[in-house]
């Protein structure tokens, strides 16, 4: 297999969602399914040899309270952009490893910076 080939395979991602909303199993289930749309706003794709899991828990000790589904959009947006940021903060804060005689550097911060600022998402 040519090594272009083999970085085509992608990874995988496992996505934690933990609330203390008084969420019951389908709504948790619903709320694990939303991971992804902030997992595909930082342009990640599912590819055929990724294993992408979300799984979601709720802490809320109130079963009584459980929300409706009219009640849960806000969460799916809270989800949705806490997954994108988890992603971008651990590319920015990742560190070069070596492993099997092949390495992957960090980002470099600096000169993803100076394209930002060119674009002018950022100061």
């Amino acid at each position: 297999m040519r090594a272009d080939a083999a970085d085509a395979r992608g990874g995988s991602i496992m996505i934690v969602v933990a609330t203390d909303a008084p969420a019951g199993a389908r709504n948790l289930k619903r709320l694990a399914a939303r991971s992804f749309f902030g997992l595909a706003r930082t342009g990640a794709s599912g590819s055929n040899g990724s294993g992408d899991y979300a799984i979601a828990f709720s802490t809320s000790r109130r079963p009584a309270a459980r929300l409706g589904n009219d009640q849960m959009s806000p969460l799916f947006i809270a989800v949705a952009e806490a997954t994108e940021e988890a992603v971008y903060n651990s590319l920015f804060r990742a560190a070069t490893v070596t492993s099997n005689g092949r390495t992957v550097e960090a980002l470099p911060l600096g000169r993803v910076l100076e394209i930002l600022r060119y674009h002018k998402i950022v100061r």
